[in-house]
């Protein structure tokens, strides 16, 4: 259930909605219901877990925008929303400026005694706004306070490689080493949308090698040779939108729900697989699972929408391409993450969406999941921004954007904890609207 604490804006809102509802929500007799507690009973985590290793495969690439592994993830969930009797449509767009890494990049330092050899995304990472060098260039090493930079690398002091950045532009230095932190397991995340490039290479070194180059540079002449073949790339991605609307004895209508997740990644390394099981093939597992359950079980009519969007990891493109065409009654649940669920799963709304939150917080009593409000910084947000009233849940991300994020971390209790959530709350939607409540609730 919803933990919050008085100040929150997101508690205050939900615990206003629920006061204010009368008559109830939900009856008794629904949250009862042994249909719903049927429906919940269907939710099958090993489909759910086939359909992570699936995404996760070595045949997807790590589902980069605009690659071929990213075409083929789409293609096959399309296959899937059709084996579920949805109407299928793929939307394909344009995307701009997708950060893309063409080889393997190059850091090795030497201070005359010694050459070391650092390991990408290990020890040393590329940082988005660098400048493309493709092949390794050697230069002297120097501190970013030095008097002349010019043709040499720069290595610059935490904390402040904006600075450094520009000196080296102005003075014609060859790039910066900044420092970076590694995750839990030691590798440096991958992402491929940032700000603008710079004029200069720049490179992420990991922190405590940083302070090794800086040691070393006091104490004698250090020569850093590097490499970064990061290029920006226009592509295109493709949206998957499957309609599934349940009508029950002739009856059609029902309220429209809009049920998406990413399942696009950051693409793999040059000669090093990443999986993106965790972000996002946990999320679209469990919302494909979601849809098949409420296909065959839910009890009252419902306008379901499932919506499988590219390019989230290169600025929600694809949710932003979809949302304006969206109707304005419709409510939207984005997954984001269903691998590793901790103390509760974050939530965020956005928009009109009141009833909605009512809907999922009576859902999450039924299922059993705890929630709480936090930051979702996903698809949700495009459709709150177009007016659409819009919820963002997440429930672990494992091994982010790293080699690690491999499918035995996907948890098959949070897999099933993210469906039984999105069916319950979907049903409770149909249910209430099949008596008239939330009538006149802000759509």
């Amino acid at each position: 259930m919803l933990r919050a604490g008085t100040g929150d804006r997101f508690g205050r809102c939900l615990r206003r909605v629920l006061w204010m509802s009368s008559p109830p929500l939900v009856p008794p007799e629904t949250i009862g219901s042994p249909g719903l507690a049927a429906a919940l009973e269907q939710v099958n985590a090993q489909l759910m877990a086939a359909s992570v290793a699936e995404l996760a495969s070595d045949g997807y690439a790590g589902r980069r925008v605009g690659t071929p592994g990213g075409r083929a993830a789409a293609a096959w969930l399309a296959g899937q929303l059709r084996e579920l009797g949805a109407a299928v449509q793929s939307d394909p767009f344009g995307v701009s400026s997708v950060r893309e890494l063409y080889r393997t990049p190059v850091l090795r330092w030497s201070d005359g005694e010694m050459t070391r050899s650092l390991e990408h995304r290990r020890e040393f990472a590329e940082h988005l706004t660098s400048a493309e060098l493709p092949d390794p260039r050697s230069a002297p090493l120097a501190e970013a306070g030095a008097a002349d930079l010019r043709d040499r690398w720069v290595l610059a002091p935490a904390g402040e490689w904006a600075r450094a950045c520009r000196r080296a532009e102005a003075e014609g230095a060859v790039g910066v080493l900044m420092a970076r932190g590694t995750d839990t397991d030691g590798w440096m995340p991958k992402m491929i949308a940032g700000p603008a490039r710079r004029a200069v290479a720049v490179i992420g070194v990991r922190t405590d090698l940083h302070r090794q180059l800086a040691d070393a540079l006091i104490s004698g002449e250090v020569t850093v040779t590097a490499s970064m073949p990061l290029r920006p790339v226009d592509v295109q991605g493709v949206n998957v939108h499957g309609h599934l609307p349940i009508e029950l004895n002739g009856a059609a209508g029902g309220p429209r729900v809009l049920l998406s997740a990413h399942f696009d990644g950051v693409g793999d390394d040059p000669g090093r697989r990443l999986p993106a099981a965790a972000d996002n093939a946990s999320g679209v597992a469990a919302v494909l699972e979601a849809a098949r359950v409420l296909r065959a079980a839910l009890t009252a009519p419902v306008n379901l929408s499932v919506s499988f969007l590219d390019a989230e990891e290169a600025g929600a493109r694809g949710s932003a391409r979809h949302a304006p065409s969206v109707a304005p009654s419709t409510r939207v649940i984005n997954l984001d993450g269903a691998a590793q669920l901790h103390q509760a799963a974050a939530v965020e709304a956005g928009g009109p969406a009141h009833a909605l939150l009512a809907a999922l917080d009576q859902a999450a009593r039924l299922t059993g999941v705890p929630l709480r409000a936090g930051a979702m910084a996903s698809d949700n947000r495009r459709y709150a921004a177009a007016g659409l009233a819009a919820i963002g849940i997440g429930m672990g991300m494992p091994g982010y954007q790293t080699p690690a994020e491999t499918p035995e971390r996907v948890e098959p209790d949070t897999l099933l904890a993210a469906a039984r959530l999105l069916v319950a709350t979907v049903w409770l939607l149909a249910s209430a609207h099949a008596r008239g409540v939330w009538a006149s609730a802000p759509s």
